[in-house]
């Protein structure tokens, strides 16, 4: 059947699937990741686009690295140019955790934010050295 273009590929499977979408149960906006193993650790690509390196946090505690982001969410109905019909980039907070083990420091963890992609190179876990509970600096 032929349907006219503003209604995308398939309108009616859209619109039953509604419920079902994982949207509504609020996981829709996740943290895209790659992990790839290397010689001596891991390397983490993180999508993070329309954030800046000022929204983005990353911690080490009790053997898990925690990346938090967060955007301001602009609740208005209008910009300068006029009203908003549907809005779909995202705005608000998201976060992740990895467990890393408990051997590891911050300055071990490498972190850079480039192009909307964190990008973290972790250790493999390193025996008898104790974590701190302070945050990664982020380069970019």
């Amino acid at each position: 059947m032929m349907m006219p273009s503003i209604f995308g590929d398939n309108l009616l499977s859209n619109w039953m699937d509604f419920p079902f979408d994982r949207s509504f149960f609020g996981t829709k906006e996740t943290m895209k990741t790659d992990v790839r193993e290397v010689d001596n650790g891991y390397e983490l690509d993180i999508d993070l686009p329309g954030f800046k390196k000022e929204d983005i946090k990353a911690r080490l505690s009790e053997g898990y690295l925690t990346i938090t982001a967060a955007k301001a969410e602009n609740k208005e109905e209008k910009d300068q140019n006029g009203r908003y019909i549907r809005r779909e980039r995202y705005s608000g907070s998201m976060s992740r955790s990895f467990y890393v083990g408990n051997g590891l420091k911050e300055e071990d963890i490498h972190a850079k934010f480039e192009n909307g992609i964190l990008k973290l190179s972790v250790p493999k876990n390193k025996k008898n050295e104790i974590e701190q509970n302070n945050y990664i600096s982020i380069e970019g």
